[in-house]
């Protein structure tokens, strides 16, 4: 052993000492999710760990005062009587009710004082044996009706928790500067996109994301344009981008611009014959099945399928059903889960669907007419593609079944609704109905998450998410977690709601990674070096700021046009007055100075200086004085000339 212990030393040593240490202890989950844990919901989940604890309770009793009454004290407290075992207990500081029995024996109180052997009788039966034993009356309610009420506690408390909200945490992802109208989840639940009022999309990936919560990349789809929809593709690997732009764009999952649809010719009236929107696109969604094909809706009044291979031309126009010749609006648009039927929100408050088949027109098959009294915002299938759900500027959803459009099954009012992109989703397990709700003016409350039953058609309950409106909203299926889009004019963030113990992955990843410990290799100085002796090349150039200033000081230099007269004027001036000055006007006036010019002949005005040019030549004459003293001009050539 001794060697052993000798090599082991000699071997350590050539090893740094810290090697073969474990490292620090990281923060433990439960008290990661404590920090993000609503306050909201803090009694509720209190109430249930109370629930769950005082359930378990009875079964934890007996084992843990083991210690006290263990296999070395039995003989003792069985052997003693009545009153020595109740002064053992008292020195041993028993806490307040019956002490527990050791195991496989079970000690009766009520009756004689006997030691019964076997299992514990249950706490309710046992009461009400002794209370018929000693009076003969029974206390409380009758012996029949208590398991009948625990019955009915238990179906409440399963209809409690039948449907299991993931709301007990919540982390905001931020970054948007105004309201978020757009969000889309990819369907394995990793990466998050979100588009703003403030013209640009973020990219979130989960896998990648820290505590900090922060997104890694940006985008500005349409410079000056709302980005107000955002949809995957099935495979996860594109996503469709509408603006208020009349262009949609296709991106890759990273982020990269994969194409731009075509614009349309705005002065064709027919919008049959153009070759895309021509004015602001609302919503667009991408097939559920079909990997090249992209449904979008306008504000030019039409629909139009397209194909990701051709962005040059659409697949097919559809053109809604109106009850005045016109363009309305088409304000959502969606596909059911097979990618057989296309809904559409209309301007004038109608819901139309159709129904793609061989040789299809624009002709609804299903055409509810006034369904909401303003326009839509949001529409949603079911699954089994009966049922449809409309969310409205109206402050209503509603509830049709397609198979009975004339009324519908259930509408839910007080659901304010201020913004174009307000939408209404599902649960995974389609039992419930979710919408956000707006912020009026004169309301003390926020934005509320509201959840309705599909089944019962009332409403289950209302979640506070933000103090801002809530637009947007999902379940995701594989995460379990809610994502809500809240904002107003000067912020705007996604809430993600989840439920440690229910959700999976998503929020949980990024929220247990802390970020990156910054080291002094991540730290960059940027010297600012002061050299006043260098080279005149390498010298800070002078400021030149009053040279400048005495340029535009002088009217040359700075070649400052003279002001604007506003009338004829004098030398060449134009102003209201004959002169420009009151001394000009008055010289005039007075006969003092008199303008000839206009009535002058200019050939005489030029002869004048005929005989002082002779005189005193100046300027070529003298040049020619002594090769050619007198002037010698060319003969002419014209007719004209020659008779004179």
């Amino acid at each position: 052993m001794e060697d052993e212990a000798e090599i082991y030393d000699g071997a350590r040593a050539q090893f740094p000492l810290t090697f073969g240490k474990q490292s620090k202890s990281q923060t433990p989950l439960e008290q990661i999710h404590n920090a993000t844990r609503r306050s909201a919901t803090a009694a509720t989940a209190s109430n249930e760990s109370d629930k769950k604890s005082s359930s378990s309770k009875p079964s934890s009793e007996p084992v843990s005062p083991k210690p006290r009454i263990g296999p070395s004290r039995p003989p003792q407290s069985l052997a003693n009587s009545d009153s020595n075992r109740e002064e053992d207990d008292d020195d041993r500081d028993v806490p307040v009710g019956p002490p527990p029995p050791p195991p496989g024996q079970t000690v009766d109180d009520d009756d004689d004082g006997e030691a019964m052997v076997g299992p514990p009788r249950p706490p309710l039966r046992a009461v009400d044996d002794s209370d018929d034993d000693d009076d003969g009356e029974m206390v409380g309610p009758p012996r029949p009706t208590a398991p009948v009420s625990d019955s009915d506690e238990g179906e409440d408390e399963e209809e409690e928790n039948q449907h299991r909200i993931p709301t007990s945490n919540e982390i905001v992802l931020k970054g948007h500067t105004k309201i978020v109208s757009a969000l889309a989840i990819d369907h394995s639940g990793s990466r998050v996109l979100s588009g703003s009022y403030d013209y640009t999309v973020r990219m979130y990936d989960f896998g990648g994301m820290n505590s900090s919560l922060q997104s890694f990349r940006q985008l500005e789809p349409s410079e000056g344009h709302q980005v107000r929809h955002i949809s995957w593709s099935p495979s996860a690997d594109k996503f469709l981008c509408v603006t208020g732009s009349a262009q949609a764009k296709i991106y890759d999952r990273d982020g990269l611009t994969l194409g731009e649809f075509v614009k349309g010719d705005m002065y064709i009236r027919d919008l049959k014959n153009t070759k895309g929107h021509i004015t602001g696109l609302t919503c667009g969604e991408w097939h559920p099945k079909a990997r090249e094909t992209v449904l979008t809706s306008s504000e030019d009044g039409s629909l139009r399928i397209w194909d990701i291979n051709d962005f040059k031309s659409q697949k097919q126009v559809i053109k809604p059903k109106l009850a005045r010749p016109g363009r309305t609006p088409v304000t959502t648009c969606t596909w059911d889960r097979e990618g057989k039927y296309i809904a559409g929100g209309v301007g004038d408050g109608s819901i139309q669907v159709w129904t793609l088949k061989p040789g299809w027109g624009s002709r609804p098959d299903v055409h509810i007419e006034k369904a909401h009294s303003d326009e839509i915002t949001g529409i949603k299938f079911s699954s089994d593609g009966r049922i449809l759900l409309s969310r409205s500027f109206d402050g209503s959803l509603k509830v049709w079944d397609l198979r009975k459009t004339k009324e519908a099954l259930k509408a839910f009012e007080d659901l304010p609704n201020n913004y174009s992109q307000t939408n209404v989703a599902l649960s995974p397990d389609e039992q419930l109905i979710l919408t956000g709700t707006s912020v009026e003016r004169e309301s003390p409350t926020g934005g509320l998450l509201c959840f309705f039953d599909r089944s019962k058609l009332e409403l289950v309950s209302k979640i506070g998410v933000s103090p801002n409106s809530v637009v947007q909203c999902a379940w995701h299926p594989k995460l379990n977690q809610i994502f809500a889009t809240t904002g107003d004019k000067g912020q705007g963030g996604t809430h993600i709601l989840y439920d440690p113990t229910l959700s999976e992955r998503g929020a949980l990843l990024c929220v247990a990674r802390a970020p990156r410990k910054k080291s002094v290799d991540d730290l960059e100085i940027q010297p600012v070096i002061h050299n006043p002796h260098a080279l005149p090349l390498f010298r800070d150039a002078p400021s030149r700021k009053r040279q400048r200033e005495k340029i535009l000081k002088d009217p040359l230099k700075s070649h400052k046009p003279d002001l604007p007269m506003t009338g004829p004027g004098h030398g060449g001036r134009i102003g209201s007055s004959k002169g420009s000055m009151l001394t000009q006007y008055l010289m005039k006036k007075g006969g003092m100075l008199k303008e000839t010019w206009m009535e002058e002949d200019p050939r005489e005005a030029i002869l004048k200086y005929a005989d002082v040019a002779a005189k005193d030549p100046k300027y070529i004459a003298p040049a020619y004085a002594d090769t050619q003293p007198e002037p010698v001009f060319a003969e002419s050539d014209s007719e004209d000339e020659e008779k004179r």
